[in-house]
């Protein structure tokens, strides 16, 4: 069994329009004072000279019952309307992005994501993460269509996001969320706080005076 480490902290800034699992945009302002880090506590460690164990994420809808109610499951973002996803984040509350980037972000995200129908471009629920593809992957847009939240998609797209990074050989996998999601992914075998980690994130602020500042070495001492 790999070792896993999914690791949870709270957003930089929350903007709820809609009731959903992870409806939090970001802007640059400082992170909340405590920090709600979140892994797995069942997996162990094993040998790097041990092959990779196949995935163990179980599936709570398989593909098939959520076909049966109409939606189809994507795991590349080829085909996806760009356009549609900024909708849906805007109603959840994300910030809308441009398309060229969002566009870009995509290309370097493992993704999953539901339709309404096989042919269709336009997301209900949606989930990506970026990393190296090797040890480290962030779950970022994790956002349900608010008209069908409460059907289980959101975990849907988690168990398999999860479980294709695991597939790959992913075993550090964080994300951001606010307080009152972190029963969901508790859910999804995500735990508070491993080891006492405590989350950090880089802000660049304006020197105010000529005097030069420390250097982070120094901070460290």
């Amino acid at each position: 069994m790999p070792t896993t480490q999914i690791i949870l902290q709270p957003p930089l800034v929350l903007r709820p329009r809609a009731l959903g699992i992870s409806s939090f945009g970001f802007s640059p302002q400082p992170p909340p004072k405590a920090a709600a880090l979140l892994m797995p506590l069942h997996h162990r460690r094993r040998s790097p000279l041990l092959p990779r164990a196949a995935s163990s994420v179980r599936l709570t809808i398989s593909d098939d019952e959520l076909a049966s109610r109409g939606f189809t499951v994507r795991r590349t973002a080829e085909g996806i309307d760009v356009a549609a996803l900024n909708e849906v984040f805007a109603r959840v509350g994300f910030p809308r992005r441009q398309e060229d980037r969002l566009r870009r972000a995509l290309e370097h995200s493992r993704v999953v994501w539901l339709s309404a129908s096989p042919e269709g471009e336009r997301p209900v629920a949606f989930a990506r993460a970026a990393g190296d593809g090797v040890f480290n992957a962030v779950v970022w847009d994790v956002v349900v269509e608010p008209s069908c939240q409460g059907l289980g998609l959101g975990r849907a797209v988690m168990e398999r996001l999860v479980d294709d990074l695991r597939n790959d050989g992913v075993n550090n996998i964080v994300l951001y969320a606010e307080p009152r999601v972190v029963g969901f992914y508790r859910l999804l075998d995500f735990a508070m706080d491993p080891d006492g980690i405590r989350g950090m994130a880089y802000y660049h602020r304006k020197t105010t005076t000529a005097s030069p500042a420390p250097s982070s070495s120094s901070l460290l001492l």
